[in-house]
């Protein structure tokens, strides 16, 4: 359970990213001045640690300087005598003190070494002495050496260098190199290293102020953000619950109004939207209300006289061989129009339920192949009668599932029926498949079809694809208008399919189980082709064919 509560932290993460405008904010102002804050330090430290560094090293360098000048002027060729053999010892003595007091102004601990350039034979040598620690073959550089050998004047040449203290930590500091022309003893480089620690220390105590000040300027900016941003984001934070309580039907909700500021002028023009939505809305749901009862008297008012009518034409109808042949086609025709004037009240009175909201379901474990088969039962003289043979595809597997029976076998029968109205005699295919989640009935015709404009319209109330075309199943306009409607009742879906010269698919996806949300459909829209012949008209009446795996 830790593990699974670990591995939905990311997930949380983003969604809390993703929701909070006021986090996104204080994050992203906290982010970008901590990176401006950087990068100012470190160029404020870089700019230190350099200024720092030239000033020191012009500062040794003209130590170095006068320390070179002072020791020639001990080994000059008139203060020393000849015949005296320690002279030179002497001149050597003294020029190591001078370089001494040549740099004492230095802080930090100087290491003094003089050792001979290469190359060169005869004369007198210098003792060469050198401070301890001092180490050539670890401090001097090649080009350094390279340098002072080529040298022919008073160049006081330096670079960076790192030294060891007394506790074997390793320090910054400035090797500096010169020439001196000793009489009798030849040419020498004088090399004095200087302790950069106290420089080090100076520049580490300025990038810790840096850094903690950037810390303490980055917290102070994210807090000034937070402050500022809640200021912000917290009416918005109301009206966007504002507005879902309106979206929730909750018309009476309100923005507080304080001020003048463009926050309070969002809240005024929101009230007075939502004042605007309201009457609207209420008028809307007032005339709905007046559609919806005119609808629902004018069909009961209907129903007592259309009974009579009924009634009376059923007499006519039954004796309409007695008639002479213009009264009887009158009778026939007088029953089929109060069939289809009764049809069409029924439909009526459907709708407005359906408006009103006061459909309800009665759903039970139904296997959908034996209501196909029943509905195509119940159509299958009117597909005799235009030429159509009926054939249903079942496969096998999960037929069952919850639903109301009464409205799924209207929904099949507006299909078939609306099938065998554009169907031009041709075979119509039931296709019944599922999946342990949906089941799903598609029914296909080859007729007429439809345009990619008239699609989007099939579901209209009232609307027709060819007006003008004879229909054998009542033809009110409302029978696919009620399918979707007991779809969406089954939180079902219902899509459609044509081609123009093609015929149309129209497929019905149910949940096996009420309230479950549908993830797909096991067929295809439309399902594969038919089987080889199919499509041949039959010379006599046809009759339903059952396709079923066992």
């Amino acid at each position: 359970m830790v593990g699974i509560a670990w591995r939905d932290q990311p997930r949380r993460l983003l969604h809390l990213w993703l929701r909070s405008l006021h986090l996104r904010a204080v994050v992203a102002t906290v982010l970008l001045s901590s990176i401006a804050v950087t990068v100012i330090g470190g160029y404020v430290s870089t700019s230190v640690r350099n200024n720092l560094f030239d000033s020191r090293r012009e500062q040794v360098v003209t130590q170095a300087g006068r320390a070179t000048v002072s020791a020639e002027r001990e080994f000059d060729p008139g203060t020393l005598d000849p015949s005296d053999p320690q002279a030179l010892d002497k001149a050597q003595s003294n020029a190591q003190q001078a370089i001494q007091r040549s740099i004492t102004t230095a802080s930090g601990t100087t290491l003094v070494a003089l050792l001979r350039l290469p190359g060169q034979s005869g004369g007198d040598t210098v003792n060469q002495p050198y401070s301890p620690g001092f180490s050539a073959a670890r401090m001097v550089s090649d080009s350094m050496r390279r340098a002072l050998q080529d040298d022919t004047g008073r160049t006081v040449y330096a670079q960076p260098v790192v030294t060891v203290d007394d506790q074997g930590r390793d320090q910054p500091g400035i090797i500096t190199g010169s020439v001196l022309d000793i009489p009798t003893a030849g040419r020498y480089a004088l090399y004095l290293v200087f302790d950069l620690s106290d420089v080090q220390q100076t520049l580490t105590y300025v990038q810790q102020t840096l850094v903690l000040g950037g810390i303490a300027l980055v917290l102070l900016i994210g807090g000034v953000a937070y402050l500022v941003v809640r200021l912000v984001v917290g009416p918005v934070r109301v009206a966007a619950q504002t507005s879902e309580r309106l979206a929730d039907g909750d018309l009476d909700q309100r923005l507080p109004e304080r001020g003048e500021d463009v926050l309070a002028v969002l809240a005024r023009s929101f009230n007075r939207m939502a004042d605007s939505l309201q009457l609207q809305i209420r008028r809307l749901a007032e005339l709905s209300r007046v559609q919806q009862r005119f609808v629902s008297d004018v069909s009961h008012e209907l129903r007592t006289p259309l009974t009579t009518i009924r009634l009376a034409g059923d007499v006519l109808y039954e004796k309409r061989d007695e008639f002479d042949p213009t009264t009887a086609r009158t009778a026939e025709l007088l029953h089929t129009q109060v069939e289809r004037f009764e049809t069409l009240l029924g439909d009526l009175l459907e709708m407005s339920r359906y408006d009103a909201g006061a459909v309800q379901l009665e759903t039970e474990p139904t296997n959908l192949v034996r209501l196909v088969e029943d509905a195509i039962e119940r159509m299958s003289a009117l597909a005799d009668e235009r030429g159509s043979e009926l054939r249903l595809v079942a496969p096998g597997g999960y037929f069952e599932a919850d639903v109301d029976a009464r409205r799924i076998r209207r929904i099949l029968q507006n299909l078939l029926g609306n099938a065998i109205d554009h169907g031009e005699g041709r075979p119509i295919v039931v296709h019944v498949d599922s999946d342990e989640r949906a089941v799903a009935i598609a029914v296909r015709d080859h007729g007429v079809g439809m345009s990619a404009a008239e699609m989007p319209r099939v579901f209209d109330r009232f609307w027709r694809a060819d007006p003008s075309r004879q229909r054998r199943t009542g033809g009110t306009g409302l029978g696919l208008a009620i399918s979707l409607e007991d779809a969406i009742l089954h939180d079902a879906s219902l899509d459609v399919w044509s081609e123009q010269g093609a015929g149309s698919c129209f497929r019905l996806t149910l949940p096996r189980r009420r309230g479950e949300a549908l993830a797909g459909s096991p067929l295809e829209l439309p399902p594969p082709e038919d089987p080889p012949g199919l499509l041949e008209t039959p010379a006599v009446a046809p009759t339903p064919v059952v396709e079923r795996a066992p």
